[in-house]
């Protein structure tokens, strides 16, 4: 008896988890080499599956499209890498909700202090929780729905990183064609500040207009300084949503410009059946829809059944029943029926809230590429006239005919229009990728 009994222990032993320690990394960051840092994503990036996205080869050495950049960003971005570990704990939670509940064994004995009774007063007890059958339906299914939000709320951050990263990629084409011309707006005004200088020491001009010229160069000298801080920061920003080291120089293809988006009321209805956020929030009201009628089952009698078998110190041998439950007099989960209902009406009102936002925000993106599209055409309809007379000035400056103020003040004029087509060209497509975030899938799919 007591041989089989060891035995029974040892096999229950041998089916429970054992406790291993895994301590934190010394120091956080990716200091990989390019070599290493392709040759981690190559296999990731050719098998990825993602609606969004196409397998691709990455070579960090050649240019970047906006697809291998997304591709990078769904890789290697460590906050999405956190987050589909802490998916895992929702996948574990489904797992504990389907496990059937424990049965308790209870054994206890009395000796006889006095009295005629020889024998031990032996008592053994086996019970079930019945309740935790009962309600085991709603719980599986409140732990599948949270599940069910869990992915779709990773997919959706997924989707979100992807588009600012993309973001990202337009911002620096962008700030390096402004950088580009600050440069050059800041070496003509130098020059110019430079002769301004020489002729009023020559005593050939007047103090107005050295002062202008030193405006102008100071001008031009702080819109270098903001066009290379800006561009720093978006190189910056971009390899920190690709999960790549700060130092690593990336190398990005040109970009076509976006065609004009479909209509308002055409792009929200595809985001009623695309975004994930959304389709997040339904799967947390199911899930509370579920909470909800746990609850309600809950509001009625607990019940436990168990087997007791005993022999009294006479060597009676007794064998019986016992159920336990309680008494819903006072309480009856009136309480938890009223938060799980109050909980459920307030998710409803989210999302309620979220699909207005979501129509609003279509809206206004919708709207403002309109405004930048109209500022473009604006800013090209120019461009000719005014290329033709920064020409024409420069010749008549070199041939003297002209004050070379004046055919620098033409040139400017130039690359003040060159910088506004740069701005309402990146303008576009920002936010023609807002627009996708919006919507929730991308612009090739639009009607």
């Amino acid at each position: 008896m007591k041989r089989h009994f060891a035995c029974s222990l040892a096999l229950l032993a041998s089916g429970c988890a054992t406790y291993h320690p895994v301590p934190l990394p010394l120091a956080g960051g990716n200091d990989l080499s390019r070599a290493s840092i392709n040759a981690v994503l190559a296999h990731d990036a050719t098998t990825i599956d993602r609606p969004y996205l196409k397998p691709t080869s990455i070579d960090l050495s050649r240019p970047l499209d906006l697809n291998a950049v997304g591709v990078i960003a769904v890789i290697a971005n460590p906050d999405l890498k956190a987050m589909r570990v802490r998916a895992g704990i929702a996948d574990a939670q489904v797992f504990v909700a389907r496990l059937m509940p424990d049965p308790t064994l209870s054994i206890g004995a009395s000796k006889v202090l006095s009295g005629p009774d020889p024998l031990l007063d032996l008592t053994r007890a086996l019970g079930q929780d019945i309740n935790a059958l009962r309600t085991r339906g709603a719980r599986i299914a409140a732990a599948g729905a949270q599940a069910r939000q869990v992915r779709l709320d990773l997919a959706w951050a997924e989707w979100q990183t992807v588009g600012q990263s993309r973001i990202q990629v337009v911002r620096i084409a962008g700030l390096e064609r402004i950088y580009e011309l600050a440069r050059s707006s800041f070496a003509a005004t130098a020059s110019l500040l430079d002769r301004t200088l020489r002729a009023a020491g020559r005593g050939d001009i007047g103090a107005e207009q050295v002062q202008a010229a030193r405006l102008a160069a100071f001008s031009a000298q702080q819109q270098v300084r903001t066009s290379e801080r800006d561009l720093t920061a978006a190189r910056y920003e971009l390899t920190r949503l690709l999960g790549l080291p700060p130092a690593t120089k990336l190398e990005l293809a040109p970009l076509p410009l976006p065609k004009q988006p479909a209509s308002p009321s055409a792009l929200f209805a595809v985001a009623l059946r695309q975004r994930a956020d959304l389709q997040a929030l339904q799967a947390g009201y199911a899930s509370q829809e579920a909470a909800v009628r746990l609850a309600i089952l809950n509001q009625f009698p607990t019940l436990a059944l168990s087997v007791n078998a005993n022999r009294d110190s006479a060597g009676n041998q007794l064998l019986g029943p016992v159920i336990d439950f309680t008494l819903p007099l006072w309480n009856r989960n009136r309480g938890g029926i009223a938060v799980e209902r109050a909980t459920r009406e307030a998710l409803r009102a989210e999302y309620d809230a979220r699909v207005f936002q979501t129509r609003a925000q279509i809206e206004a993106a919708v709207g403002g590429i309109a405004v930048a599209r109209s500022q473009r055409d604006t800013v090209l309809k120019g461009l000719p006239a005014l290329q033709r007379f920064e020409v024409a000035t420069a010749r008549a400056g070199k041939r003297g005919d002209l004050p070379p103020a004046t055919a620098q003040t033409a040139a400017q004029s130039l690359r003040d229009q060159e910088t506004l087509l740069a701005q309402t060209t990146q303008d576009i497509e920002e936010q023609t990728i807002a627009l996708e975030l919006l919507t929730g899938t991308p612009k090739e799919t639009w009607p």
